[in-house]
């Protein structure tokens, strides 16, 4: 401790509640700016989005060391030289690296229970406050020259991606953390000094193992007597840890913290998101939802990886024929496309495959999402927030009003989204949505049931597309499956197409999960036909409408999983899992 306070020039402490004040206060009782001047430099630093010290410093109205002298004197705090410190020797991993880049602090030394933080603007109560809620430390203030401290804080973020390249292609071991943290960590909650640094570690290493594996959500889940976590991995579930209860609480408000939001709060259902910086290139978002329930919160990371994302309709499961009926729709002046389909089908998916299809520089296409999933160059992409009014309908007002092209509303929710999207479809636009039904079929009773008049349903829709996930078989492992004729037919299969078709099944092997790997849509395509106009005017029912367009020849759910046996995509026990309501 004797070579670190050498470094000061002066010594004090300071009683960090003590100390609310405006960002430019100190500056103006130091006299080192005027008030008008640093009422200005305040503004522009917050349009910037960066702090006031850092402004001063990057335009050259201050210098670096003005402003520490100013800071120590009018805190009563020790002024430090950060050149005379090791950065090897600061105990960086204390504070997650996030809230040192964010409040642009840097721990510099750690004593039993209190923290040595070191900043350029010590008016910055929140960042004190939030590393001492986060680390469990008291914490104690030195000043820092703010050029001094950037320097640190670039070579910081430059080793941060490197370990995080490094990373990349590891494998979380979660059983070696349970073993080596949980005592630890039940016997520090009982005295209410925790040690977050191994929960941050973990929690790391959860989200890296996961975007490595190409997971699309972690489910962490408490209850009377064990935790646990699992990845849902091609749309199943399977568990891959049982964290004790008390890391287990932990982890998730780790996650809460990650996302902003209310740690605190317990009692009511929370959503935030978050992006991880995984490497130079590429960022990951999350969208994290939390739920209280009997035994605690639960919470679920949905992570949205764009760059895994393929945007090529054939890529994406659309057949020929299927393909066709999409881009004819698209390539239309104005009308109404409806993707359909539960939760996490794949959707937004082909949404996003047409609105490629359709970016060019003659059309002006806005988008309106919950969240944005994948970021598309040239589209106006809008995320809807509903807490402050600006929900699905009111961004379409919006977008009409800006000389739309094309439209994409990310989900048609109520009858009034539904109202105004048919509108923009019958007066010029081009209007693409989803809408969470089972069937073409059902989409079209659906929104009849919404209150939306049959004339206008029936001149305004263009396409409906059904669609679901299944599991591709692993091309490494997939063995042939050989079943009797009178078995295929019974299956659904097409009597002439049974001579080339060859069957296969999963086994599993170390390139996999259980045989399978990715996954791939099943499609149902439904062009709006004069016929199913006649029905929708008609009022006909889903029955009427899902015989129409089988008699017109357009595949289901159940025949085009079955196109895709019959091509060694999948397996028969896949469709079977996927479309067993059909079947039956």
């Amino acid at each position: 401790m004797d070579g670190f306070t050498h470094n000061f020039k002066e010594s004090g402490t300071m009683n960090t509640k003590a100390h609310l004040l405006s960002p430019s206060h100190w500056i103006i009782t130091g006299k080192l700016l005027d008030k008008p001047n640093a009422e200005q430099a305040l503004i522009r630093a917050n349009r910037q989005q960066i702090p006031l010290v850092k402004y001063l410093v990057d335009q050259n109205l201050l210098q670096s060391i003005e402003i520490a002298d100013a800071a120590s004197r009018h805190f009563s705090l020790p002024l430090m030289d950060l050149g005379t410190i090791d950065m090897v020797s600061m105990p960086l991993a204390i504070v997650d690296s996030t809230l040192i880049q964010k409040h642009r602090v840097l721990p510099l030394l750690s004593q039993g229970s209190t923290l040595t933080l070191g900043m350029s603007d010590p008016a910055n109560e929140s960042a004190v406050e939030e590393i001492k809620f986060h680390t469990g430390y008291k914490i104690s203030l030195v000043v820092i020259e703010e050029h001094k401290l950037n320097a640190v804080l670039l070579d910081l973020l430059d080793t941060t991606e490197e370990l995080a390249d490094k990373d990349e292609n590891s494998r979380l071991d979660f059983n070696a953390f349970e073993l080596e943290s949980a005592n630890d960590i039940e016997d520090a909650a009982a005295d209410n000094i925790i040690d977050e640094t191994p929960v941050m570690r973990f929690v790391n290493k959860l989200l890296m193992d996961a975007i490595r594996l190409k997971v699309s959500d972690i489910h962490i889940e408490t209850f009377e007597k064990f935790a646990r976590i699992r990845f849902r991995e091609d749309g199943l579930l399977r568990e891959v840890s049982q964290p004790p209860l008390p890391v287990a609480r932990k982890i998730g408000s780790r996650i809460k913290v990650m996302a902003k939001m209310d740690i605190a709060e317990k009692r009511l259902p929370q959503d935030g998101r978050l992006r991880l910086k995984i490497s130079r290139s590429q960022s990951i978002d999350i969208r994290v939802s939390t739920l209280p329930t009997l035994w605690g919160e639960k919470t679920v990371l949905r992570i949205l990886d764009s760059g895994q994302q393929q945007l090529d309709l054939g890529l994406l499961g659309f057949s020929g024929e299927q393909r066709l009926h999409y881009t004819n729709a698209l390539n239309k002046q104005q009308g109404l496309i409806l993707v359909t389909g539960p939760t996490g089908s794949g959707k937004s998916l082909s949404l996003y495959a047409g609105l490629q299809h359709l970016n060019t520089q003659e059309r002006n296409i806005a988008t309106a999402e919950d969240p944005v999933e994948i970021h598309l160059h040239g589209i106006n992409q809008v995320a809807v927030n509903a807490t402050i009014g600006l929900d699905f309908a009111e961004t379409l007002r919006a977008f009409l009003r800006q000389d739309p092209d094309v439209l994409m509303v990310g989900e048609i929710r109520d009858p009034e989204t539904a109202e105004i999207a048919i509108r923009a479809a019958q007066t010029g636009h081009l209007v693409m949505s989803t809408l969470h039904t089972n069937s073409a079929s059902e989409t079209l009773a659906r929104l009849l049931e919404m209150g939306i008049a049959p004339y206008n349903l029936a001149t305004s829709l263009s396409l409906i597309i059904a669609q679901r996930l299944v599991r591709r078989l692993c091309n490494q492992c997939k063995k042939p499956l050989h079943l009797p004729r009178n078995v295929l037919i019974q299956e659904g299969f097409i009597l002439d197409r049974l001579k080339n078709c060859q069957l296969f099944v999963p086994t599993g092997c170390e390139a996999c999960h259980s045989g399978y790997r990715g996954r791939i849509a099943l499609i149902e395509t439904v062009p709006i036909t004069d016929a199913l106009s006649r029905v929708i005017m008609e009022d006909g029912n889903s029955i009427q409408i899902a015989e129409i367009a089988r008699k017109a020849g357009f595949n289901t759910l159940r025949t085009s999983g079955l196109e895709k046996v019959a091509q060694g995509l999948t397996s028969l026990a896949e469709i079977n899992r996927i479309t067993w309501s059909e079947k039956h």
